[in-house]
């Protein structure tokens, strides 16, 4: 699953620490979503939506085979 993690928090000047504080996971689940390696539950899609004002289709998407 890709997603646009990374640009999001660039557009806010926003650090894995701090997302990850604000959707109350650890860093490193917010760098293994980030790389692709974790596909992180509904509602955790949700909140990450929410922090940044977009649809959760805006921010992650199903690559081919998925």
């Amino acid at each position: 699953m890709k997603n646009s993690i990374k640009v999001e928090r660039a557009k806010k000047n926003m650090t894995q620490q701090e997302l990850a504080e604000l959707i109350q996971v650890s860093r490193q689940t917010v760098n293994s979503i980030e790389a692709g390696k974790y596909v992180p539950s509904t509602v955790l899609a949700l909140k990450i939506a929410r922090i940044f004002g977009q649809a959760v289709e805006t921010i992650f998407e199903l690559e081919d085979g998925d």
